[in-house]
């Protein structure tokens, strides 16, 4: 692809309209999604390269591409006929939050949704939030036949949240990763959505959700790394660099094998075993405790470039040990 990232992607703590432009005109929102929906109904490896190369460019990037276009995936749960209603002739941006936040109170039409969750990637340009809600009747916290609380997802325009700008880390600053509160907002049944319920038929939305995660992001961490390598290349020596690339070369292959292994499974009409899924978030985890563990074994040789604030080689570093402190491989 194409492209540079600005000096004031940074500065100004969010995409600039020109990335934002070409984002949009690239389709890349609607990476994941159906071509009958004005997606590009990206493969699975396809997508994954089309997000590392974005990582590549600009972490903030990436990330921002790939949580956006990850919530957007959720096309495949939505009830048909509001996935229709959502996305037919519209440009829809989702984001928002795994966590469990707050709280969805049973109404005569859908639920009375009140909570305030961390942290909604690409937050300024989002049409719509994702959110997690506990379900309660009449104030009453409902609990299923194990006795675990039970949670619902739902999609809540953008108008009828509050952002809270709370993003002040030192990475990733430009993805704008904010919180955001709901209160007294009332949402159909419509609305609503389970991880686990998939209407739609395309392999993609077969796979298991917490395998596409992880895989979404692990190459987003090898793409940031890649860039970093580049950049490190005309001020480290090659012998201290060659354990990082030694460290990518196999992450990218893990990353096809585990990838390819999974579509397999799919294009079979298997159930999605369970041991693959913990095969793929295992490697994924201490593929990224070894990337880390290479960068910053570079680091002390990349000189006051690499202390500089205003240089790309810091840059990338601190986007990428920001993308760290993401929970997905650290728990």
């Amino acid at each position: 692809m194409h492209l540079s990232a600005p000096p004031e992607i940074e500065e100004s703590r969010q995409l600039p309209a020109s990335i934002l432009s070409w984002i949009a005109r690239h389709n890349l929102w609607n990476l994941w999604v159906p071509r009958d929906f004005g997606g590009l109904e990206a493969e699975l490896l396809d997508g994954l390269k089309t997000l590392q190369s974005l990582a590549r460019i600009d972490g903030s990037l990436g990330w921002t591409v790939t949580l956006c276009a990850g919530a957007n995936y959720f096309i495949g749960n939505l009830k048909p006929e509001f996935a229709a209603e959502l996305f037919t002739g519209n440009r829809v941006v989702l984001g928002g939050s795994g966590g469990l936040f707050g709280d969805a109170c049973k109404t005569a039409s859908g639920y009375r949704l009140n909570g305030q969750w961390r942290y909604a990637t690409g937050a300024p340009y989002l049409t719509h939030f994702t959110l997690n809600a506990r379900l309660r009747d009449e104030g009453k916290v409902l609990t299923n036949h194990q006795g675990h609380e039970p949670f619902s997802s739902f999609v809540v325009p953008a108008d009828q949240v509050e952002v809270i700008d709370d993003w002040q880390t030192m990475g990733l600053v430009a993805t704008a990763t904010l919180s955001f509160k709901v209160q007294d907002v009332e949402v159909t049944e419509q609305q609503g959505f389970h991880y686990e319920t998939i209407f739609l038929p395309q392999a993609i939305y077969q796979l298991n959700f917490s395998v596409f995660a992880d895989l979404t992001l692990w190459v987003n961490y090898i793409g940031m790394a890649e860039h970093f390598l580049t950049l490190c290349s005309d001020c480290v020596s090659p012998s201290h660099l060659q354990p990082l690339q030694e460290t990518l070369t196999h992450a990218n292959q893990m990353v096809e094998t585990l990838a390819t292994e999974c579509i397999k499974v799919v294009s079979e009409k298997e159930e999605f075993p369970e041991q693959l899924v913990s095969k793929v978030h295992r490697e994924a985890s201490m593929s990224v405790v070894h990337i880390s563990q290479a960068v910053t074994a570079i680091y002390p040789y990349t000189g006051i470039k690499g202390a500089s604030q205003n240089s790309a080689l810091n840059q990338v570093f601190r986007d990428y040990f920001t993308a760290t402190q993401h929970h997905i491989f650290t728990a």
